[in-house]
């Protein structure tokens, strides 16, 4: 058949028109090459040489830490090609692909999260405008699809270079932060330097993960202290992962390393839902939701004074003995963590007898005051374990606040709407009664072991008070007083005067807790509350 000119005209345009194409999407494609070289050069950072030494401190890259925390292959960046907008102090000239800071989504363990990570092998990490809008970006997208937004902090603070506008991104971050608290999980690493300002924004994230001998958080650097205060202090002494894990209660977990920091997030995120209209998720597990625990009977011990490890009976209750403890080193009279119980995530809050005695004080109060009220904004039931001898008397904690500290704790049990769930398993002393979870400020349950004592305060303690003259006319006072405290214990400091009032719905042996517990939790899975109309609480912060 003949071929005409414009079939072959067609045919010479069309086989040139593939040609283009093979060229432009073959190997050796210049737009293509350069894409990819711009995405290395991105992923580089600072160089070769400053990624040297960030390995040098024992610290990962960005983008390494985000491959070690998110699903492989899950991650999508955003914003790779951001630079900066500063042309003062020679920053001109000094521009790095994505300035200082990898944005983006992903999955863990198929969940969608969204994350930032901050890169120090760019000017330190210091935050500039543009590295603030990339945060308030993925912030913003975390709050409209509903999923848990992560923080990888390494920075040196505020871009000095930038003045004022640095400080303006910073308040956007901080204002996110807070319109986003109580609606998605927030959760801050910090895998480096986190100074000055740039501190706010993980104090007010639900939890901080810390790295040791790493990491650090400070409101002003040991140079700026020593100059004002004239103390001589090391950047770990001010604001490593041990002194805010233990002392000021900042960090809520210190990582031995920071794949520790990484896989610890994971595990976490595993308890949590993805956002405040869900609930969290049922994993059901190989223990048996009917197990009862003989050991639990003789675990308390028969001198109501003798202490004993309340996480042995945490451990024995839950599932497969899995408690992920929240504040571990900061006030430990109290514990507070995430578990699971018939498949269910709950949260635990118990009194510790074996420091101090179980007894509360400000710090105490605090941490799980914190807990609870994340628990309730998160759709996370609650578990009371209780075994309080009261607050703790002294001077320190009277000017200290304790008053204004215990009164948080009653706040955020009386406001919470979760299921809530409470155990007596030996002393409720006192107002410590009345902050721990009765059922006169909510409680939908309240079980008692049969060690369970209730009273206004301690025997010994009634005993003194209200026989006090006749202790002091008794011939052998020492024997008389035994005889009352006896006396006061049988009548007044056990769980049935509380259970004849319907104040405790059931005294239960200790073997039973376990799957009481949970029946409870399937009981409850449909609770309906709600609260006056109103704006919001004014705790007493």
């Amino acid at each position: 058949m003949a071929v005409t000119y414009q079939q072959e005209l067609y045919d010479e345009e069309s086989e040139a028109v593939l040609s283009d194409m093979t060229v432009r999407n073959g190997t050796g494609d210049l737009k293509t090459q350069e894409l990819r070289a711009k995405k290395a050069e991105a992923k580089l950072g600072g160089g070769e040489e400053r990624v040297a030494k960030q390995h040098a401190r024992g610290r990962m890259t960005a983008h390494e830490r985000l491959e070690l925390l998110l699903d492989k292959g899950s991650f999508h960046q955003l914003d790779v090609f951001v630079t900066h907008n500063a042309v003062e102090f020679g920053l001109a000239n000094q521009k790095f692909l994505g300035d200082g800071v990898v944005t983006g989504y992903g999955t863990i363990n198929g969940r969608l999260v969204y994350v930032y990570s901050q890169d120090f092998t760019v000017f330190g990490g210091s935050v500039s405008h543009s590295h603030a809008m990339k945060i308030c970006k993925v912030m913003d997208m975390a709050m409209r699809n509903g999923a848990p937004i992560i923080g990888l902090n390494d920075s040196g603070g505020a871009r000095i270079q930038e003045g004022v506008v640095s400080l303006a991104g910073y308040a956007e971050i901080f204002y996110r932060n807070v319109l986003a608290s109580g609606v998605v999980p927030q959760i801050s690493l910090i895998m480096g330097p986190c100074a000055g300002g740039a501190v706010y924004s993980p104090a007010i994230t639900d939890f901080v993960v810390m790295v040791k001998d790493t990491s650090h958080m400070f409101v002003t650097g040991p140079d700026v202290i020593k100059a004002v205060t004239h103390e001589d202090v090391t950047f770990e002494e001010l604001g490593g992962a041990a002194v805010h894990a233990g002392k000021s209660g900042v960090a809520h977990f210190a990582a031995e390393n920071e794949e520790d920091a990484l896989f610890l997030v994971q595990h976490l995120v595993g308890y949590l839902p993805n956002n405040n209209m869900e609930d969290p998720a049922v994993i059901a597990g190989q223990d048996d939701p009917l197990r009862q625990d003989p050991e639990l009977d003789t675990l308390v011990p028969d001198n109501p004074n003798k202490p004993y490890d309340m996480r042995t009976v945490i451990k024995r209750i839950v599932d497969d003995g899995q408690f992920l403890e929240v504040h571990e080193h900061w006030a430990t009279n109290v514990l507070v963590g995430l578990a699971r119980l018939g498949g269910r995530a709950v949260g635990v809050v118990a009194n510790q007898p074996a420091v101090l005695a179980g007894v509360l004080d400000s710090d105490a109060s605090q941490k799980a005051a914190r807990f609870i009220r994340f628990c309730d904004a998160f759709n996370v039931p609650l578990i009371v374990l209780e075994d309080v001898p009261g607050f703790m008397p002294g001077v320190n904690q009277e000017h200290g606040g304790i008053i204004r500290h215990g009164a948080k704790l009653l706040f955020a049990f009386a406001e919470a709407t979760v299921p809530k769930l409470t155990v007596i398993v030996r002393k409720s002393y006192g107002g410590a009664y009345c902050v721990m979870n009765p059922r006169h400020v909510g409680a939908d349950l309240v079980l008692a072991w049969p060690t369970a004592e209730l009273a206004v305060m301690g025997p010994e303690g009634a005993v003194n008070v209200i026989f006090r003259r006749e202790l002091a006319q008794a011939d052998d006072p020492v024997q008389r007083k035994a005889e009352l405290v006896e006396d006061y214990r049988r009548r007044f400091a056990n769980p049935y005067i509380a259970a004849s009032f319907g104040y405790i719905d059931n005294v239960i042996e200790p073997h039973e807790t376990r799957p009481r517990l949970i029946n409870a939790l399937e009981m409850l899975q449909n609770k309906q509350a709600a609260l006056p109309p109103k704006k919001h609480g004014n705790i007493p912060l």
